[in-house]
């Protein structure tokens, strides 16, 4: 004789053809998490060039876009994109802007750390820390990258080439040198009131002098 099998088993399992709600939540969770960090993003665009490709029977135009995103609270990145239209570059320039964010550490959220160099090609930058009420002192393609990293104040200076990618490479590339006294202690072993202090005391020291 068959046995009859458990009404309320049964009936919490999924029939033929249908699927289980089980495990949702939190793949919609996610969902949701990434939709709001999209909708925090923002987005500049820096520079657009035509660029042109000689082909037999005459050329064909494209579009090279270069863009900077960030979400204003020290996440910044760039990306660039071609294509044959504009609206596609400046797209793809910023879904590669969007893959290739870092993280700036800002004191008081306002500012850099500490001044920093930075170099690319012929592109030298040079980066300061300003108190408050400075404002962005920059160029135009550093300008984006601080607005959209959610920098008040900061006096930026750029030497050498005027190409606005080798602008953005060599601000990155003093960005990512930018760490906070919280990183450096925990990676020397010591609390952050030492380094602070010493650092305080040393500029007092030299002011004397």
């Amino acid at each position: 004789m068959a046995r009859n099998p458990n009404p309320e088993r049964t009936a919490d399992r999924p029939q033929r053809g249908e699927r289980s709600d089980r495990g949702r939540g939190r793949s919609d969770n996610q969902n949701r998490g990434a939709d709001r960090e999209e909708s925090d993003i923002v987005d500049k665009l820096v520079h657009i060039n035509r660029v042109a490709k000689v082909v037999k029977g005459g050329r064909r135009f494209a579009f090279a876009a270069l863009v900077v995103v960030g979400d204003a609270k020290g996440r910044v990145g760039y990306g660039s994109g071609k294509a044959r239209e504009v609206p596609e570059a400046i797209r793809k320039a910023t879904e590669q802007a969007k893959r290739n964010m870092i993280r700036v550490a800002l004191r008081e959220g306002r500012t850099l750390h500490h001044d920093a160099n930075g170099h690319f090609g012929a592109g030298r930058v040079v980066l300061r820390a300003a108190p408050a009420g400075t404002g962005i002192i920059a160029g135009g393609p550093m300008r984006a990258v601080f607005e959209t990293m959610g920098v008040q104040d900061v006096v930026a200076k750029c030497i050498g080439t005027s190409n606005p990618h080798n602008m953005i490479k060599a601000t990155f590339d003093a960005l990512v040198n930018v760490a906070s006294p919280r990183a450096i202690a925990a990676k020397r072993g010591k609390k952050v009131g030492e380094i602070v202090g010493r650092r305080d005391g040393a500029a007092a020291a030299t002011a004397k002098e």
